[in-house]
């Protein structure tokens, strides 16, 4: 009978993006190498940390537990804990089972997760396959394996290096060889190359090579097909900077369009390589795209080793917006040098560009990066375990990092859940505040409602009862019937092109006026009021309107 090993992770939560790509890439490696293919059976194990699936998996490892060679732990920031404890759990009931463990957490400290006997540093494919080859041979200490990347928490060493890379031409693909079973996930997680060309402090690429290494096209080719024979509904290309090669971008969008032109992709790009034939293929396909924008100013982003040029990322945003291509941004709060006015600044030039969504992130101090080695001297307190964000810096008080995450909560309710994209600052224009006045007025208007149990149509109220306050508190309430109707008619439309839902709605003004693009105030002054109820429905060009009475 072949040994079992097992390749176990834990996911953030039940979402399309839960999927357990790391894990599966070393089962997928163990699988087809040479040194292990024939002698080992290999198991692929992931739960959510939002359910109790871990107990079940555990379960499963006790009942074969004599057949079990080793468990190989797949360790990330919102997981350490689940899997140290795991790993804790397996070791106490069977000591004789190798506990291997590895992913970024690993990678940035290998010596420092105790509970295994064996920690992989940097990509295991190679590495972790040579390591089962010498466990099945029993040495008793196992003194004499020696691999690169391999270590053994609580011998000493006198330097920590990374496993050697593996060649991505000779990778077998997970989801071609059945390692990944799309049918148990709502979405897709696509690997294209790996390594970045930048050197952001803050990120665990900041002390990789500084390049990038590509799959064969032969690969994706497969791939792409496999997700529309599968017809996998969202794919997420986890490239850092998509666009990075902009021969390779552009012949990729073209595969998708022949390939799986009903599949959704999801894009990380760098706004400063955007041109009109990028965003041209762009718009071609079903994509968005995210861009880390992170700051607008140039000392914050120098102290983490960021480059920005605000003039061209601002034209190049611009271009995507005139070809329809949807796109969103991430910031930062707690980055060394930025203050709560600037950030507030950040959020303002973000929403100026009419993003589709605003992702808004504490600042985390990841063990292993450049940030890491230097935050001391930056200013920067930070928590010692997951998910290491920042506490205080020079620039941002205790408090002034819990109003940040109040004020990151209260944008993504009201801006990304509440769909406001299309009327946000056609009906703060009315107002003269700042996107991140109003918003940092929501997170209080909020109170203490929990997001994921408002429904759309309670946030809809929550949307009007606020800019209904808003427009009493700086006198333009007699405006707020066209603000009303605008988001009013916005989101029945974003519902029916997200849910496919018609629905009647009652509007003041004609439907016609309320799409034309003037501001409130033109259309408030210039438009006579037409009481009527809009009908919403599918016309040729997706979500379409026509009054019914």
């Amino acid at each position: 009978m072949r040994k079992i090993v097992y390749c176990v992770t834990a996911l953030a939560e039940t979402s399309p993006q839960a999927v357990p790509l790391g894990a599966a890439c070393i089962a997928s490696a163990v699988k087809n190498s040479p040194l292990t293919k024939s002698a080992l059976e290999v198991r692929l194990a992931a739960f959510s940390l939002e359910d109790s699936a871990s107990a079940e998996i555990e379960d499963e490892i006790i009942s074969c537990a004599e057949n079990v060679l080793a468990v190989c732990l797949s360790v990330f920031v919102w997981n350490r804990g689940r899997m140290e404890a795991l790993a804790t759990k397996i070791k106490r009931s069977f000591p004789e089972i190798h506990l291997i463990a590895g992913g970024p957490e690993i990678t940035a400290s290998p010596l420092s997760f105790k509970n295994a006997d064996w920690t992989v540093s940097g990509e295991g494919e190679e590495s972790v396959p040579q390591l089962l080859s010498c466990l099945m041979r029993g040495n008793p200490d196992m003194a004499d394996i020696e691999i690169q990347g391999v270590y053994r928490p609580g011998k000493e060493t006198d330097a920590v290096c990374r496993s050697s890379a593996p060649s991505l031409q000779n990778l077998a693909s997970p989801w071609l060889d059945g390692t990944l079973d799309p049918s148990l996930y709502s979405g897709a997680l696509w690997e294209l190359a790996r390594g970045c060309p930048f050197r952001c402090s803050y990120c665990y690429e900041s002390k990789g090579e500084k390049k990038v290494r590509y799959f064969p096209v032969e690969r994706i080719e497969h791939e792409l097909e496999f997700f529309a024979a599968k017809k996998v509904p969202q794919v997420f290309v986890l490239d850092p900077t998509y666009n990075a090669d902009k021969k390779r971008a552009l012949d990729i969008i073209r595969l998708i369009k022949r390939k799986a032109p009903g599949t959704f992709f999801s894009f990380e790009a760098r706004a400063e390589f955007i041109d009109r034939e990028l965003a041209r293929a762009f718009a071609s396909i079903q994509c968005s795209l995210q861009f880390g924008l992170q700051s607008v100013h140039k000392n914050v982003l120098d102290s983490v080793n960021r480059s920005f040029n605000k003039k061209l990322f601002a034209k190049n945003i611009g271009i995507l917006n005139q070809e329809g291509v949807v796109f969103g941004f991430d910031l930062i709060y707690g980055l060394p040098e930025d203050t709560p006015e600037g950030f507030r600044q950040s959020v303002d030039f973000a929403l100026s560009l009419y993003p589709n969504n605003i992702e808004i992130f504490c600042l985390s101090v990841l063990p292993g990066t450049d940030l890491c080695d230097k935050a001391g001297s930056l200013g920067l307190e930070w928590q010692n375990v997951p998910p290491y964000n920042v506490i205080k810096t020079r620039g941002f008080s205790c408090m002034d990092i819990e109003k940040a995450r109040r004020f990151s909560y209260a944008a993504d309710v009201f801006y990304n859940k509440g769909r406001a994209v299309p009327w946000f600052n056609m009906v703060l224009e009315p107002l003269r505040i700042r996107p991140s006045v109003f918003l940092e007025e929501f997170s209080g208007f909020m109170g203490g409602e929990n997001s994921s149990e408002i429904t759309f149509s309670r946030l809809q109220e929550l949307q009007l009862e606020f800019v209904s306050v808003q427009y009493k508190k700086h006198r333009v309430e007699k405006m707020f019937p066209v603000a009303r109707d605008i988001i009013v008619l916005n989101n029945a439309l974003s519902l029916f092109t997200a849910e496919g839902r018609k629905s009647c709605v009652s509007l003041c003004y004609h439907p016609d006026d309320l799409m034309s693009g003037y501001p409130v105030r033109f259309l408030h002054e210039n438009c006579g009021k037409f009481k009527n109820k809009t009908q919403i429905f599918g016309g040729k060009n997706g979500a379409d309107w026509r009054v019914v009475s």
